[in-house]
C-alpha cells in the first residue's frame, strides 16, 4: 500500500507529524503504524512520563484534546495513542450533523487538528470506520494531518500481498503455496501475517516456503483442503472430490462451510470469466483473471469441463447451500451433509 509505505518511510527517518489519523476497514495497516510509533518514537526512559496509550471506550473528545495539549517532560515529544477510537461517540455525531447540513456541535477535535500542539504526536486509530469526505474534519485532516484510509483487500489481491510480505521478510514462496494460504486464511491480513511470522521462526532466512511447511505449521491437511477440492472438481475426479468432502464433513471446525463456499464461489467465478477471455494466451488470460499464470491451465481445464450453462447452475447451488447453512429452509441438515450434496450436484 503506497500511502502506508510512505508513512513508514518517514517514521523510520524520524520525520514526525503532530496528528496521525488512521482509519478504514483493514486494521492491519492501522496497527502497524501505531505499534511502530508506540515502540520507536521515544526511548524507554522517555516513555514513562511522555507516552499515553488510551482507549476510546473510556474517553470523550475533551479528554483526548486535553491529553494532546500537555507538554512533554524532558523530551522533545510526547506521544498520545488513541486505540479503538470508533467507540468515541463524538466522531460519529459530528460527522452525521455536518453531512446532514445541520449546525454542528462545537468540534474540539477539529479545532485541535487545525491548531495542533507541535510537541505532541497524536495517533487516532479508528478501525472499521471512515470519515465522511464531505465534512470539515476530513478536509482539515487532509491538510493538517497524516491521514490513512485502509480498505479491505479483495480475495484475488491476497496472493500478491502474501508474496510481497514474504519478500520483505527475506523469504520466497511459490504461487501454489501463496494461493493455498489465501484460500485457507481468507483476507484477514493480521491473521495471515501472524501465521507467517510464526513460520519464519523455524525457517532459515532466504529459504523458499513450501506447501509442506504451510501444511505442517498452519494445520492444513496435505491431501484434504479447499485447494485440492477445487483441483478435483476441475478434473471431475469424483473419487478424490468425495474423499475431500467426507474429510471436511468429519472435521467441520478445521473446514468451516463459510470458508469452503466462499472459496468455491471465487473459483468458479474465475472459471466463468475464463470463458469470456478473448485472448487465451496464458499471460493475457492471467492478467484478465487477476491470477498468476501458473494457475491458468487449471482454469482452462475447468472451463472445458464446465460450460456457462452448468456454471450458472453451480452458482445457484452455492447460493442454496449458503442459505441453508444459515438455517434458511433447513431445519436439520448438517453442514457436512450440505457440502456432500453440493459436490454431488456440481459433478453430476
Amino acid at each position: 500500500m503506497k500511502e502506508f509505505d510512505e508513512i513508514m518511510t518517514n517514521l523510520k527517518r524520524k520525520i514526525f507529524k503532530p496528528v496521525y489519523f488512521l482509519c478504514g476497514e483493514e486494521p492491519f495497516y492501522i496497527d502497524k503504524i501505531s505499534d511502530f510509533i508506540e515502540h520507536n518514537v521515544l526511548d524507554e526512559s522517555e516513555r514513562e512520563f511522555n507516552q499515553s496509550v488510551l482507549y476510546g471506550s473510556d474517553l470523550d473528545m475533551a479528554a483526548i484534546v486535553g491529553a494532546a495539549k500537555r507538554f512533554p517532560m524532558m523530551s522533545e515529544y510526547q506521544v498520545v495513542i488513541i486505540k479503538e477510537a470508533q467507540n468515541i461517540k463524538e466522531f460519529a455525531k459530528a460527522d452525521k450533523d455536518e453531512s446532514e447540513k445541520k449546525t454542528p456541535a462545537p468540534n474540539l477535535f477539529l479545532n485541535y487538528v487545525e491548531n495542533s500542539q507541535p510537541s505532541t504526536i497524536l495517533v487516532i486509530c479508528l478501525k472499521y470506520k471512515k470519515i465522511d469526505k464531505r465534512t470539515a474534519l476530513y478536509k482539515a485532516l487532509q491538510k493538517k494531518a497524516v491521514y490513512l484510509e485502509s480498505d479491505k483487500l479483495y480475495d484475488n489481491q491476497i496472493p500478491a500481498w502474501v508474496n510481497e510480505y514474504i519478500k520483505e521478510k527475506g523469504y520466497k514462496i511459490n504461487p501454489r503455496a501463496s494461493q493455498m494460504l489465501a484460500d485457507y486464511l481468507g483476507n484477514d491480513l493480521s491473521k495471515i501475517s501472524n501465521e507467517l511470522d510464526k513460520m519464519f521462526i523455524s525457517i532459515p532466512s532466504g529459504a523458499e516456503i513450501s506447501i509442506e511447511q504451510i501444511q505442517e505449521n498452519i494445520g492444513i491437511s496435505k491431501d484434504f483442503n479447499v485447494f485440492e477440492l477445487q483441483d478435483a472438481l476441475a478434473k471431475k475426479d469424483v473419487l478424490k472430490a468425495n474423499q475431500i468432502i467426507n474429510y471436511f464433513a468429519a472435521n467441520p471446525k478445521d473446514n468451516p462451510i463459510v470458508l469452503v463456499l466462499s472459496n468455491l464461489y471465487n473459483y468458479f467465478n474465475k472459471v466463468l470469466l475464463y470463458h469470456f477471455v478473448v485472448d487465451k494466451n496464458k499471460f493475457s488470460a492471467a492478467k484478465e483473471l487477476g491470477v498468476n499464470p501458473f494457475f491458468v491451465d487449471g482454469y482452462q481445464r475447468a472451463a472445458n469441463n464446465f460450460g456457462t450453462a452448468k456454471l450458472k447452475m453451480i452458482f445457484s447451488y452455492l447460493r442454496e447451500a449458503d442459505l441453508k447453512s444459515k438455517g434458511i429452509d433447513n431445519p436439520s441438515t448438517t453442514h457436512g451433509e450440505l457440502l456432500k450434496e453440493l459436490v454431488f450436484k456440481i459433478l453430476h
